[in-house]
């Protein structure tokens, strides 16, 4: 058994995703209107004055491109701001554009930055009578106050010097993995993805060397959503479903969207029997995404534990009233302790129609999917056109794996498309090689698509003459470094 974790309650992730939506052009303006006031309220409530600093400074703050005049007297002509940087996932675009902006308050910053002060000479008296007049566990025990401090008013910088100061004086190996993921935490406030790669890899070292089991599986949701950032789906999704059965991480994002995190990238990257078995057919999604009596069994770890008896069903329909909400399960304290309903019904319809060939359907649910969650999350609103891309690609090549020669209209039909949109989207897969298939639009009633994949026989004969020839050339540039270390010798 390892020791409970420690470090995680700070910084408050979710105010990151307020910032996105204030500057995300696809939020709707009600939405910018309470992410305003969230991140208003709780930069007042824990005295947040370097993150205040950050947003809402005239001219260095990202939230605030044009200067406002503070006062009657000020001038209107201001120098603008610095150019926003992509770098920080906390702003959605290079030029944000909203009708809702954060008021600077100098008097609030003052306020603000002068009870920073008051609790930094606070910790700092904390740790030196500690030195004085107590032992090391109550010098760590100060230090990691100190950290929190600055975690807490998101300075990002001084949290990251101050984590890393204990981190060299603690020894118990599950404390310096929760000092690692808090800093993996702070990189992740900032949109920091050199950062959160570093210390990633660094807590993966730490884990291997002996830690505990609840750690391992922290440890998993964060890699997986650090994957997700960069666009690593493929790496992600084994992480993040894994995670599903055994999350604890609330500190890192709420239940459901670890839902939704590890829904979509499984659809996009996994392989058709491993997509049946970990996605849709996995109890933890059918409890979430399921209708009527899957996830009532799912919630109640029949579907899990194989074919119920008589008696077991009979429990299952007298319990059909009282179903659990997992998305609350845990849930944080914090600015969003109270976790907003969310639709899961676009994400379950896209899941089952990619599975059973209802292409119609399919696109409908994409598109929804594309509304609902890739262009209002953070984390998601990069990669978005990247994902509506592969996903048609995965339908299109899902579909005409069976067949030798389809209609353009017929397939045109089955995806609820135009032929001349499904030509030019087809015909991009085609020239980059996605799609082995060719289009004849003279052929047939209004055109065909034939496809031409190597059969597994020729495919394997053309793998290894590739190989082959790779490997002769490596053997004739062996050959030739060594004749020319012959020749020098001689």
């Amino acid at each position: 058994m390892g020791s409970d974790p420690q470090y995680a309650k700070w910084p408050l992730l979710p105010l990151a995703q307020h910032v996105f939506a204030l500057t995300n052009p696809y939020a709707i303006k009600p939405a910018q209107q309470s992410a305003s006031k969230s991140l208003q309220d709780a930069i007042s409530e824990h005295k947040m004055a370097p993150l205040y600093r950050y947003l809402a400074h005239p001219t260095e703050g990202v939230l605030n491109c044009i200067p406002e005049s503070a006062t009657a007297g000020t001038s209107r002509t201001a120098p603008p701001s610095k150019p926003l940087s992509r770098k920080s996932s906390m702003i959605s675009t290079k030029s944000p554009i909203s009708s809702i902006t954060m008021p600077w308050d100098e008097d609030l910053y003052e306020k603000l930055k002068a009870e920073n002060d008051k609790e930094l000479k606070e910790c700092q008296k904390e740790e030196e009578e500690a030195v004085e007049k107590a032992g090391d566990t109550e010098i760590q025990a100060a230090r990691g106050k100190r950290a929190d401090f600055y975690a807490r008013v998101a300075d990002k910088d001084k949290a990251i010097a101050a984590y890393e100061a204990v981190f060299e004086k603690t020894g118990v190996l599950g404390t310096k993995i929760d000092l690692v993921l808090a800093i993996i935490r702070m990189g992740l406030f900032y949109g920091d993805k050199v950062l959160v790669k570093k210390h990633v890899e660094r807590a993966k070292t730490l884990v291997e060397t002996g830690g505990d089991w609840d750690r391992r599986n922290r440890l998993k949701a964060y890699e997986g959503l650090h994957l997700l950032t960069v666009r690593s789906y493929n790496l992600a999704a084994p992480l993040l479903l894994d995670s599903l059965s055994t999350f604890t991480s609330y500190e890192l994002c709420t239940y459901s969207s670890l839902v939704v995190y590890s829904v979509l990238a499984g659809s996009v990257s996994l392989k058709r029997v491993d997509f049946k078995s970990k996605v849709v057919d996995a109890p933890e999604i059918k409890a979430i995404l399921g209708d009527g009596e899957d996830k009532i069994l799912a919630l109640s770890g029949a579907l899990s534990a194989g074919p119920s008896s008589t008696a077991d069903k009979m429990a299952v329909e007298g319990s059909s009233t009282t179903v659990v909400n997992l998305t609350t399960l845990g849930a944080a304290d914090g600015p969003d302790a109270t976790e907003a309903a969310v639709d899961f019904s676009p994400l379950a319809t896209l899941v089952s129609s990619l599975y059973n060939g209802r292409y119609k359907d399919f696109f409908g649910a994409l598109a929804k999917v594309e509304e609902q969650f890739l262009t209002q999350e953070r984390y998601l609103h990069e990669h978005k056109n990247w994902f509506i891309r592969e996903m048609r690609l995965r339908a299109y090549s899902q579909l005409l794996q069976s067949y030798r020669v389809v209609g353009l209209e017929s397939m045109a039909s089955d995806f609820g498309v135009s032929v001349n949109f499904l030509d030019r989207d087809l015909a991009k897969f085609i020239a980059a090689g996605r799609i082995p298939c060719t289009i004849d639009r003279v052929a047939g009633r209004g055109g065909i698509i034939e496809t031409n994949r190597p059969d597994d026989k020729n495919k394997q004969y053309q793998d290894v003459v590739r190989q082959g020839d790779q490997l002769i050339t490596k053997l004739q540039k062996y050959g030739q470094a060594v004749r020319l270390r012959g020749s020098e010798r001689a």
